[in-house]
């Protein structure tokens, strides 16, 4: 084969392994996040041993001895193997595997693509021992035309004598090493030598800043409006006594970068008599996180968060937000911050189990439970020191952590720092790096936040302040060094009947793996919604209302190398008898009736709508294009409804239930002289027939 093969000498490293050693370059790593398949195992779930230790990046210490953090196949023979999914797919061009003890039983290596096709880019007919210092295997080639989603690797554990483990599996679309020596963070310039912005700090001006503190900014995701505090402002809703108030600025010319006037929130987010907060807003605009529990009598209590959506009346008053065995220390301090997809609420808050000072933790939604979080998770001792760790701020992308920190030395009272989240645990984090002299100064600098775009990010400095008071900035981040490319995809839920907009939850999932990425909420007044889709991924979409079944929808990113606005509008179609649902989101081997894994979820929840409705009954129609024979169409159509059928009966669903039918291209729906219109034509539907 063709292939760049390298073994590594991996030094002995702790859990927060670098990847390739330019900043940027850690956007394109990733490590297994998902077991598929495996041969055989001495440990299950996450037990000593168990495959799941080879998910996430390398971790197993000492060098040269047997570690709980690495799989161990439960027998010694040719035949062993383990098949791991990654989060996003990529265009790879290299595979690294890395052998904790007795490294050398690898056999062969084969990339797994969007599709499920295998593509072998490894192979090794005499394996054997190597000694324990050179552990890693590194294949490089050349990129090809599919996406990597997956690895799967064979071994021959018994040419090795004794036990053999495996502690991680990573891709990466460079060619840099994914796996080296750790080194401390540097101090001061040299922390920073390789960040780049594409402007200064400029103010925002006497429309945002004043001689007061305007502090906290948050910029909503779409990079239209921009809230953010005022501290003892006269106009502050219980005067100038009154100790911070939320105000808010909308962009007036994208162009020249300038903002309204800033107004203030109002009621019942501000009160007269307590520092008031805006932590997060969600993607559409509709629910902000605020800071302290807003209770019945009128008063704060200030140990935790609440959540207030916005109405056609305004905004709501905040609802508590239940983080399980919330702590916080420190009486006078406390940040949060919900992710753009609502799975995660992070927060800096002094807890017992912290290092000390404020440190940075992150909880999650208890399933059916709302406004319920998971007793808070610290991120770590490569995120969080032994003095204050606060301000967190992810992005779009959900990898990229900004922070500020007092214990990481740099250039004044606190600096800005920014980490990349190497896989779903929270904990691995790549060492943090500092945004340097152009963002931090001798002076106070924290609260940055950054658009869906990742272009231009907002902080607080004490710096050049209007009346020396703190004030808020804009800076352009340069492209190498913003978050990863991300889609803000816009849109409104509609009566496919009517066309009338409809109040509805919208979930949104990665088509790949089957994995719920995030849930969001129309505006009220408008039926509209606005969610954020990394790229990489192919992404499904469905709104959800009662009385209504859902057309759902897909979006695929795989290949957004910029940001990008879209529009998608969601349909629901009335759960009544004649009523004919399009199934957007089955898909087919190409030219077959072969159900490709994407097809999975939707055809998972229509399996759970035939089940919570037992008497439904349902006629499954195939429709192609008119490309080809017409008599091959028709076959194909009538082979793709009555696979449709059999998956349906095989989980649980009683095939007499059911009824199909082919078309071929006989019913086309758009027109067949392009390939984009040509498209909606290749289709399955299914028509309630009684209810």
């Amino acid at each position: 084969m063709n292939n760049y093969l390298i073994r590594n000498l991996l030094l002995a490293v702790p859990a927060t392994v670098l990847l390739a050693a330019a900043p940027a370059a850690a956007q394109h790593v990733q490590w297994a996040a998902r077991l598929v398949a495996v041969s055989s195992y001495k440990a299950e779930g996450k037990e000593p041993f168990s495959p799941n230790q080879v998910l996430s990046v390398p971790n197993a210490l000492p060098l040269g001895q047997i570690s709980n953090d690495a799989w161990i196949p439960r027998k010694e023979g040719p035949n062993e193997f383990i098949e791991v999914r990654f989060a996003r797919s990529i265009q790879a061009q290299q595979v690294t595997i890395v052998e904790n003890f007795n490294p050398g039983s690898i056999t062969k290596v084969e990339l797994v693509d969007t599709k499920g096709e295998h593509h072998e880019v490894y192979t090794n007919a005499n394996p054997g021992p190597l000694p324990e210092a050179f552990r890693t295997l590194e294949v490089r080639f050349p990129p090809a035309d599919y996406r990597t989603l997956g690895v799967k690797v064979y071994m021959n554990t018994a040419k090795v004598e004794g036990v053999n483990q495996i502690d991680a599996i990573g891709i990466a679309d460079v060619a840099s090493t994914m796996v080296k020596q750790a080194f401390d963070a540097p101090k001061g310039p040299d922390a920073v030598k390789s960040t780049q912005f594409d402007s200064s700090l400029v103010n925002l001006g006497p429309n945002v800043n004043t001689r007061y503190v305007d502090t906290h900014p948050v910029i909503s995701p779409d990079g239209r409006t921009l809230y953010f505090a005022r501290q003892s402002m006269p106009e502050n809703v219980g005067g100038g006594r009154d100790p911070q108030d939320v105000y808010y600025s909308t962009l007036v010319s994208g162009r020249n970068k300038t903002w309204s006037k800033a107004k203030n929130i109002g009621g019942p987010i501000n009160t007269p008599d307590d520092p008031n907060g805006l932590a997060s807003v969600s993607a559409n605009g509709q629910s902000a996180i605020v800071i302290n529990i807003y209770n019945r009598d009128g008063t704060i209590d200030p140990q935790g968060c609440s959540l207030s959506k916005r109405t056609r009346m305004g905004w709501t008053q905040p609802v508590k937000q239940d983080i399980k065995d919330f702590i916080n220390l420190d009486k006078e301090h406390v940040d949060f911050f919900l992710a753009t997809s609502g799975k995660a609420l992070l927060m800096a808050v002094e807890r017992p189990d912290g290092l000390g000072g404020q440190d940075l933790f992150v909880s999650f939604p208890v399933p059916e439970t709302p406004n319920t979080w998971t007793k808070p998770k610290s991120l770590g001792r490569t995120v969080n020191t032994e003095k204050s760790d606060f301000a967190p701020f992810l992005a779009a992308d959900e990898k990229t952590l900004y922070f500020a920190s007092d214990g990481r030395g740099g250039y004044g009272k606190s600096d800005i720092f920014y980490t990349k989240r190497l896989d779903d645990s929270w904990t691995n984090w790549s060492t943090p790096r500092n945004l340097g002299p152009v963002v931090n100064s001798p002076d106070f600098d924290a609260y940055y936040t950054i658009s869906a775009a990742g272009q231009d990010a907002y902080l607080v400095s004490s710096r050049n302040g209007i009346d020396n008071s703190k004030d808020i900035f804009r800076i352009s981040l340069a492209p190498a060094f913003q978050p990863e490319v991300v889609t803000l995809v816009t849109g409104q839920v509609l009566d496919v009947n009517t066309k009338k907009p409809i109040r509805a939850i919208i979930h949104y999932e990665n088509l790949l793996t089957g994995e719920e990425i995030g849930v969001t909420e129309t505006d009220p007044r408008d039926g509209s919604y606005t969610i954020v889709l990394p790229s990489g991924v192919q992404y499904g979409m469905r709104a959800e209302a009662k009385g209504y079944i859902s057309e759902n929808a897909s979006l695929d990113v795989t290949a957004k190398d910029k940001y990008s606005e879209q529009k998608e509008d969601l349909y629901l179609v009335p759960f009544d008898v004649g009523q004919t649902v399009k199934l957007n989101n089955i898909f087919f081997q190409q030219s077959k009736y072969y159900l490709t894994t994407t097809s999975y979820p939707e055809l998972a929840r229509l399996i759970r709508i035939l089940k919570e409705y037992p008497s439904v009954e349902i006629k499954i129609s195939g429709h192609t294009d008119n490309q080809g024979d017409p008599a091959l169409n028709l076959k194909l159509s009538v082979d793709r409804v009555n696979e449709v059928k059999k998956y349906l009966v095989s989980h649980g669903i009683n095939g007499g239930r059911i009824t199909t039918e082919g078309f071929g291209g006989a019913k086309p729906i758009a027109s067949n002289d392009q390939e984009e219109t040509r498209a909606k034509n290749r289709r399955v539907e299914f028509t309630i027939t009684k209810k």
